[in-house]
């Protein structure tokens, strides 16, 4: 790595009293460079719990805005600003107040991997590790509305038993690995575990034997007895999984499952962040308010189940 190009990060972070927080899926140098890695909410999480007045979120949009929901009075800093989330695009807050006014009983859960906009309109949130427990919460006769991500929908639908309308949005990169990935793996490494993440399609997640967000699988591996594991979601994940468990064999299911837009963050982008104070996050204190409910609502209920996405 570039040795000066880091000291100039440090130097910076020193200077704008920063955090640097990196997602599990960024680039390695990123997670390096980082004070905290892990998932979108925990993250956002840690950096509301420090004394720093900037954050720098190595990851996508609606992580910064994550973050300057729960951190309205720190500068969030997101470093490209073109590094955006297909599937939390892929509904905006039209198109959920249409829906609700079609089902005007029903009540709405928005995975985190949304936009503020949309979880300003939901009245929970969920991650993907406690998505299960936030549907088992709400009330068996109401009707629940689960957005974006259709896959996460259906996994939720089959652990409760409950009958969700679900938005037909996805994960580019996790339905990039396919049955056929999974199978090939399987072949060449038969004693290996097979652990898909639930924004998966669901042929994947039926011939896996674990199905766990990225802070569950570090947990999981790090209990198993296992040697080897087949790792269906983002290739960024293998890396802290590796660091981690440095005697443990990770083979990736699908080549093709990288997030182009979590690839986006480099250091030089960190370093002209941090120099510029670009591109800053704001959250209109309407919505930031509105979409903290539907946080802190998550939070009531399942208050030892909120970091790991």
């Amino acid at each position: 790595m570039n040795e000066k190009l880091i000291e100039k990060i440090e130097r910076l972070k020193a200077e704008r009293k920063a955090v640097i927080l990196a997602h599990n899926y960024q680039p390695v140098e990123i997670q390096e460079i980082a004070d905290f890695c892990g998932d979108s909410l925990g993250l956002s999480i840690k950096a509301e719990q420090t004394d720093a007045q900037v954050i720098v979120f190595c990851g996508v949009k609606f992580m910064a805005e994550t973050a300057a929901i729960l951190s309205p009075k720190k500068t969030v800093l997101l470093p490209d600003k073109f590094a955006g989330c297909p599937m939390a695009d892929m509904i905006t807050a039209e198109q959920l107040t249409e829906l609700k006014q079609k089902h005007p009983d029903a009540v709405v859960v928005c995975y985190v991997n949304s936009t503020a906009e949309v979880k300003a309109q939901s009245d929970y949130c969920c991650t993907s590790s406690n998505a299960v427990e936030v549907v088992d919460s709400i009330a068996k006769d109401k009707q629940i509305i689960f957005v974006p991500d259709q896959h996460l929908g259906r996994f939720v639908a089959e652990r409760t038993g409950r009958n969700l309308l679900l938005w037909p949005g996805y994960c580019i990169a996790h339905t990039l690995i396919t049955k056929d990935d999974i199978k090939s793996a399987k072949a060449k490494y038969p004693d290996a575990v097979v652990i898909a993440h639930p924004e998966c399609s669901e042929p994947v997640k039926d011939l896996a034997d674990e199905l766990l967000s990225t802070g569950q699988m570090l947990e999981f591996v790090a209990n198993s007895p296992a040697k080897r594991f087949i790792i269906a979601t983002e290739t960024g994940m293998i890396y802290p999984l590796k660091k981690r468990n440095p005697k443990a064999e990770f083979i990736p299911a699908g080549s093709r499952a990288v997030c182009q837009n979590m690839k986006k963050i480099t250091l030089e982008k960190v370093a002209w962040s941090l120099e510029d104070m670009q591109y800053k996050i704001v959250v209109p204190e309407e919505i930031r308010i509105k979409a903290k409910r539907a946080l802190d609502r998550m939070v009531e209920i399942l208050p030892s189940k909120i970091s790991k996405d």
